[in-house]
């Protein structure tokens, strides 16, 4: 964009002599105190964006007569600024929920990108608790609109961009805003401001109060490909996002980027989701943290660094922390509890300015759930995720001792009952066995099922269990610093299988390994931890029992 100032604010140029205008950051800021750190004094240098106080703000812009616009705030006259046909248009779209309503037509947008008048008007606008103000003017405007209807609010929806960005913008851009604050007001509070605006304005993807500036339009032939129609959504999504972080819940940016950019960016991912089940999400996802997670420790810091101290800035402020709360979301915490604990801290800082214990201790606090491990690896530390299987033992259950047997348990001096059932330790790390028994076998891996089931199960996992003909004795291991839950999938031979799930206390007494023993009436096959990838495991080579598919080098038991 030319004349643009760094992506945030300028105009573009277009190849008739026109002009769209996106224009913001353009007055003095006013420092902002809080009781937490005092005065916050550091400039900005490009990255760490904004520290602002909420205000009141009454602007007036005059423009060419030609030119429509939008801004900040609740435009005051609208009938000396538009046609009464065009009056007639916005107050229809103040009360349609479920299509946008074109307001200004691209028809009466290329009539007057061929005026040039010579002519003023001025627009008045009020915006009442806001931190910041920013406005978007062009002769070249159509203008569309439609209501939200959320359960105390009914705001409207806008979206402001030239004919070049049509037929995309005009099925795309409203229905995207619309849906953006339906979704963030279910999961935060509902949005409290009369609208939020979508400005086309070629590459850019900035927010301000109320209104945001957009990328994404088709080519010169007209041609939209995935990439920039999701592309464009994405960006959508993002900045009205921005509406609820931090234009509301007015974090530090200055100080700390993934406040609002990293819960932004977890939100937009929710929202894209679910505006498309298909939507190719870049952020969210725990796999696509890995190639992050296990760069060169050089250019990797911990989240909780300031802004401008990032390499990676867009892995470390919007990718890393969009995943930590989708980890906790689906795999500790549960998404009811999680989603009452984030509307809780959403509710409690609104319109507040929260630091980030603020937030963990919210998310604690609301759903007593103590997560300090999880913040102080996934917030302070540069660690990674890496759990893998160490060592498999396999049981098979018999009524039937070998003389061996009876020997060994005479000499322990345990009496063995006739038809006791017996646990034989038939093959370490290998698959393939066949649970019978022979003469000579090695009486030392044999004990008493009761006693087995003592040392290793509660009295209640033993009831609950329904005399299984196998045990697996599985060993895990911990390479990576981080501590997550063990994701466990069971694969048995007859196709079928289940997933076990161990939170991430097993790992409590011990930091290096921990065991299970899986009691099944199937025989397993194959062990697999995280296999839907949920915990952003930086090494799924270990993540397998056996490990390469090796083959037994055991010997089938006979009948004795």
């Amino acid at each position: 964009m030319e004349g643009a100032n760094n992506g945030r604010s300028g105009y573009e140029q277009f190849a008739d002599g026109n002009r769209l205008y996106v224009m913001a950051q353009f007055f003095p800021r006013m420092a902002v105190y809080n009781d937490v750190e005092g005065w916050q004094n550091m400039q900005f240098w490009g990255r760490g964006e904004f520290a602002l106080v909420f205000g009141d703000y009454e602007v007036n812009i005059t423009v060419p007569a030609d030119h429509v616009m939008e801004a900040t705030g609740v435009l005051q006259n609208r009938s000396e600024v538009f046609t009464p046909e065009q009056v007639k248009r916005w107050e229809l779209a103040e009360r349609t929920f479920d299509k946008p309503v074109i307001i200004v037509t691209q028809d009466e947008a290329i009539a007057a990108e061929k005026s040039f008048s010579d002519k003023k008007k001025t627009w008045k606008f009020k915006a009442q608790n806001v931190r910041d103000f920013g406005f978007s003017t062009s002769r070249k405007f159509i203008i569309d609109a439609m209501a939200v209807d959320l359960p105390t609010n009914k705001p409207l929806a806008i979206s402001i961009y030239p004919k070049e960005a049509n037929p995309l913008w005009g099925d795309l851009s409203t229905k995207a805003v619309a849906h953006t604050l339906k979704t963030y007001s279910h999961f935060t509070f509902d949005y409290p401001y009369p609208k939020a605006v979508s400005v086309s304005a070629e590459d850019q993807g900035m927010e301000y109060p109320m209104i945001c500036w957009n990328y994404g339009r088709p080519d010169e032939k007209g041609f939209v490909s995935d990439r920039i129609k999701y592309g464009m959504l994405g960006v959508i999504i993002h900045e009205v996002g921005h509406n609820f972080f931090p234009m509301i819940v007015n974090s530090d940016e200055r100080q700390w980027s993934w406040m609002d950019e990293g819960l932004n960016t977890f939100l937009e991912y929710l929202t894209e989701t679910s505006f498309d089940p298909n939507f190719p999400a870049t952020r969210g996802p725990a796999k696509n943290i890995v190639p992050y997670m296990k760069g060169n420790q050089k250019y990797l810091e911990p989240i909780m660094s300031n802004s401008e101290n990032i390499y990676q800035f867009g892995a470390n402020a919007y990718g890393k922390p969009a995943t930590g709360l989708n980890i906790l979301r689906e795999t500790i915490m549960g998404r009811e509890l999680f989603d009452h604990a984030f509307k809780t801290y959403a509710n409690r800082w609104k319109f507040k300015h929260p630091t980030p214990e603020d937030f963990f201790r919210t998310m604690e606090d609301a759903s007593a759930v103590d997560l300090d491990w999880f913040w102080r690896g996934w917030f302070y530390s540069t660690d990674y995720t890496d759990i893998g299987v160490k060592s498999v033992k396999q049981y098979f259950v018999s009524t039937e001792a070998s003389k061996e047997t009876q020997a060994m348990f005479n000499r322990r001096g345990r009496k063995i009952s006739d038809g006791e059932p017996m646990l034989y330790l038939v093959a370490e790390d290998a698959p393939d066995f066949k649970p019978e028994l022979k003469k000579g076998f090695d009486a030392k891996n044999v004990q008493a099922l009761a006693d087995y089931l003592d040392k290793n199960y509660t009295a209640e996992e033993k009831n609950a269990l329904k005399s299984p003909k196998y045990f697996y004795e599985v060993e895990f291991e911990k390479p990576g610093g981080l501590i997550m839950p063990i994701i466990v999938e069971l694969q048995f031979e007859d196709g079928t299988s289940e997933t076990q799930k161990f939170p991430a206390q097993i790992w409590r007494k011990n930091n290096d390994t921990a065991k299970r023993v899986f009691a099944t009436e199937k025989k397993v096959i194959k062990i697999q931890l995280d296999p839907k990838l949920e915990t952003a495991d930086i090494d799924v080579e270990n993540n397998y029992w056996p490990k390469g598919g090796t083959e037994s080098k055991f010997d089938t038991l006979e009948k004795k």
